[in-house]
């Protein structure tokens, strides 16, 4: 992999505008209340400033195709699975209405790994979206790429079991089934054509899955809708979360929150106790450690 060191460093830059339409048609896919106070909910930076590749320069899963020309910001690494695996976020001042938006994106890092399904390669792309000429979010996301599964693999996940999941532990607890209309509303606000969210035999015959699959970053945005039904409005400063395994759609998938010492401890899991999502979570500015890299 040594021919893509020279993407860390790679920069993009897009702008867009945080209409009152478009946070609506976020809190209706969400059922959640809309916009307060001319601010946007925690986690709404993730519909703006997408990728706007044409129809035509999609490859077969629906990503872009990766080339290494000279306009490509990402790696155009050989691995056909991509996947988002992680994310650091930083609130650090609220997305307002009407304001304009610009996001300053570059590569961090490209670290290949040996993994027990093969090769691996983790991408780091760090985000800072302005809103106006404020800085109000930062966030490193880590990008896994994988070698696809062999075709007659057993599905992933494995068959759920009876129920596993313990709502004892955890403070507040909201279980929902993600379905078809949920997962189709968010690729579309968040310009997503990965075919794994729609389109069934693609997500079940190539590439391995029960059914289709739930976005990792709408469970993630389901977390933030959690905290906001439980703490309200604009409540956290960080969030850091991790996926697990894959979520299902038509699945149920239990969202769950409690209190750590001085800080959040959010959970996403299947009805076997699968965990789908692990989160941390802040209320107040200062970074831990672990976090500065």
């Amino acid at each position: 992999m040594s021919e893509w060191t020279a993407w860390p460093g790679r920069e993009e830059r897009r702008q867009d505008v945080l209409s009152c339409a478009r946070v609506e048609r976020w809190c209706a896919t969400l059922d959640c209340a809309g916009p307060i106070n001319g601010m946007a909910p925690q986690g709404t930076h993730w519909i703006l400033c997408t990728p706007d590749e044409p129809t035509a320069a999609l490859g077969t899963d629906g990503h872009p195709r990766r080339d290494d020309t000279a306009e490509s910001f990402l790696p155009p690494l050989p691995l056909p699975r991509r996947m988002w695996a992680a994310s650091k976020v930083s609130f650090l001042a609220p997305l307002r209405l009407g304001e304009g938006i610009a996001r300053r994106s570059r590569v961090v890092s490209i670290a290949p790994k040996q993994g027990g399904s093969g090769q691996l390669v983790f991408v780091e792309v760090e985000h800072e979206t302005l809103c106006g000429a404020e800085l109000a979010v930062r966030e490193v996301q880590s990008l896994v790429y994988r070698e696809a599964s062999p075709r007659g693999a057993p599905p992933v996940p494995p068959p759920s079991g009876p129920d596993g999941f313990d709502p004892s532990p955890w403070d507040a607890v909201r279980t929902l089934t993600p379905a078809e209309p949920l997962l189709f509303r968010f690729s579309a606000l968040t310009f997503n054509s990965h075919r794994i969210h729609y389109d069934l035999p693609y997500a079940t015959c190539e590439e391995g899955y029960r059914g289709l699959v739930v976005h990792g970053p709408l469970t993630a945005t389901l977390l933030l809708d959690l905290v906001r039904r439980e703490l309200g409005e604009q409540a956290l400063a960080q969030l850091a979360f991790r996926a697990l395994s894959p979520a299902i759609c038509g699945e149920p998938l239990h969202l769950a929150l409690r209190r750590a010492g001085d800080q959040l401890e959010l959970g996403a899991f299947a009805s076997d106790g699968r965990p789908i999502m692990s989160a941390t979570a802040r209320t107040e500015a200062t970074l831990p450690k672990a976090w500065h890299s």
